[in-house]
């Protein structure tokens, strides 16, 4: 065992040796003019101050590592500083660190490793002694980037918790000094250009340098006043679990305060995942989006799933008996639902999709609808497409009342019918996309809530639904009920739209919103807070500078055009689709 172990340290020695020689050491302070020097404080990665005979009076000077460059063919212009997480205790993210600089390089990314200075200083705030290291350290890189050949304005952060809340400051306070100049290099910015932030630690007032004590959830928890969103604020990509402990909140409050600034920023909420690193491949779409890396042209949605060879069947069927419709409207076009079966049956699931149109007009053939149709089909899953009855009922009916008591019966219609089609009748999801969106939350949310009088049998059944995908639902917020946001949803005072009762019957639900939409991003936030609150662990992901109908056309490796993926991840990771 002994051995064994001593082979292990062995290794892991001679991997930090091989890694030293590749990495290029710059301390970030001149000899005796480091501010708020204290004693107790190392800068050295956990794979270093664990090894046996660290000596910590070798490592006492905080620095940044350059990293072994990309290779010249196919670099590009973009530095990011990578920042490991550890509390403010310690920096412990060796692997990540190392992941994201192996992966970043292999995308012509140069990358620079900053270690500062942990534990948390004493009689001072536990971020400050990190805070002086991450400022010094973005004006030395920016120095060097004519030198290393990378411009001093693609400057981006990537990290983790603690590491994350320093990236936050980073990002957002830049115009606020962390310590006095030393020397002429304290002349250059230390803004930074864009974050990549991986659940923020300690952003919510319920949790200054512990978990949060109150989920980050409370009439009386705000976003922490140490983050200024001063006029350098960056763009800012944030991704979080659902259930970290370092609460979610933080990261939907930083999404909020730069929408309230009109600052693009994407936000990527996973479901059921503590503390963790989670969607690199997102934060990479990001960057390509915001141009950090090259992007390609926009590519249209409907030629890349042009036909319906992966279906082997195909019935239209009307939604209501003769005679039967409730509030009968004669403008009002004639609902119907239409069963695509798979050639390949791989799950018992069925989704159940339709379009927008304002509840004004609605198709089962375009771009919302016909794409993920064939998408899903190609996976192996039945959907059931619906039409639903517009234009918009004449008052006093609401104008969503006629579609949500189609969508109620095309559910049970659907749950009566599986089995016989050798479906699972307990395994329904819906989806729909802006007006449709805001069907799908009530659908979602409201199940329990009768939108018209019983008329046969069918009836009978529950029209609840296991899972619900709303894509850029609209009309989700007081300040949006019949058109777009006034305040894009970030003001406090706008709150989720009446009709949708959350009732007990609610699910998990998708989120997949332009996070510059008119129809506003927040009607997703604030709809996965609501869950959230109610112990719902649902996803959402928005997309930086991308408005309604964000996938019409998309430019390859963007998030707008690979959102489609995420619906099936989503129906994976929560096993509705096995």
């Amino acid at each position: 065992m002994m051995n064994a172990r001593l082979k292990t340290i062995a290794m892991s020695l001679a991997a930090f040796a091989a890694f030293s020689a590749l990495a290029e050491k710059v301390y970030l302070w001149p000899e005796g003019r480091m501010p708020d020097e204290q004693p107790g404080q190392i800068a050295a990665m956990t794979d270093v101050s664990n090894a046996p005979g660290f000596n910590p009076d070798e490592w006492r000077r905080p620095y940044i590592d350059w990293m072994p460059p990309p290779k010249a063919e196919g670099k590009t212009d973009v530095c990011v500083i990578l920042i490991s997480g550890g509390a403010y205790t310690k920096q412990c993210d060796v692997k990540h660190v190392d992941d994201w600089s192996r992966r970043l390089a292999e995308l012509g990314v140069t990358c620079v490793n900053l270690v500062h200075r942990t534990p948390r200083p004493e009689g001072l705030p536990i971020y400050q002694s990190a805070w002086e290291d991450g400022q010094r350290a973005v004006r030395l890189v920016r120095r060097e980037a004519e030198a290393r050949g990378f411009s001093p304005d693609k400057i981006g952060t990537m990290s983790m918790s603690a590491g994350s809340h320093l990236a936050t400051l980073l990002a957002t306070s830049s115009l606020t000094p962390a310590y006095e100049p030393v020397d002429e290099a304290d002349s250059t910015p230390c803004n930074i250009n864009f974050a990549c932030t991986f659940a923020i630690a300690y952003g919510m007032t319920d949790g200054y340098g512990v978990p949060n004590t109150r989920d980050g959830d409370a009439p009386d928890v705000t976003l922490s006043d140490v983050f200024r969103f001063d006029e350098k604020t960056c763009p800012m990509w944030m991704s979080h679990g659902g259930e970290d402990i370092y609460s979610p909140l933080s990261s939907t409050h930083v999404f909020r305060r730069l929408r309230q600034m009109k600052i693009p920023a994407e936000l990527h909420l996973y479901p059921d995942k503590g503390h963790t690193v989670i969607g690199f491949d997102r934060a990479v779409e990001f960057m390509r989006q915001m141009d950090f890396l090259p992007r390609e042209p926009e590519v249209a949605l409907m030629g890349r799933f042009p036909d319906d060879s992966a279906r082997a069947f195909h019935q239209k069927e009307n939604i209501w008996p003769e005679g039967a419709m409730p509030n009968v409207q004669t403008n009002q076009c004639t609902p119907y639902i239409e069963w695509h079966i798979p050639s390949n049956l791989t799950t018992r699931a069925i989704q159940i999709i339709y379009s927008g149109g304002s509840y004004k007009g609605n198709s089962p053939d375009g771009f919302e609808v016909a794409p993920a149709r064939r998408y899903l089909n190609e996976k192996g899953m039945t959907v059931v497409t619906m039409k639903y009855r517009t234009p918009r009922p004449a008052p006093p009916l609401a104008k969503h009342t006629t579609a949500w008591q189609d969508l109620q019966r095309a559910i049970r219609i659907v749950r009566s019918e599986a089995e016989s089609r050798g479906l699972d009748p307990d395994r329904i999801g819906i989806m729909g996309s802006s007006a449709g969106g805001h069907l799908t939350l009530m659908g979602a949310t409201s199940s329990r809530h009768r939108a018209y009088w019983p008329k046969d049998a069918i009836d009978k059944i529950p029209c609840n639904v296991q899972w619900a995908v709303a894509i850029y639902p609209a009309y989700a917020l007081t300040d949006g009920l019949d058109w777009h946001n006034t305040s894009s949803g970030t003001d406090d005072s706008a709150r989720l739209a009446p009709e949708f009762s959350f009732d007990l019957s609610t699910p998990p639900m998708l989120f997949v919103h332009g996070e510059a939409d008119h129809w506003a991003a927040m009607n997703s936030v604030k709809a996965w807070e609501q869950l959230r609150r109610m112990g719902i662990q649902s996803e959402l992901h928005t997309l930086a500078t991308r408005s309604h109908c964000f996938q019409r056309a998309a430019s390859p490796g963007t998030g707008s055009y690979t959102y489609i993926d995420r619906i099936w991840e989503f129906l994976s990771a929560k096993g509705f689709n096995k």
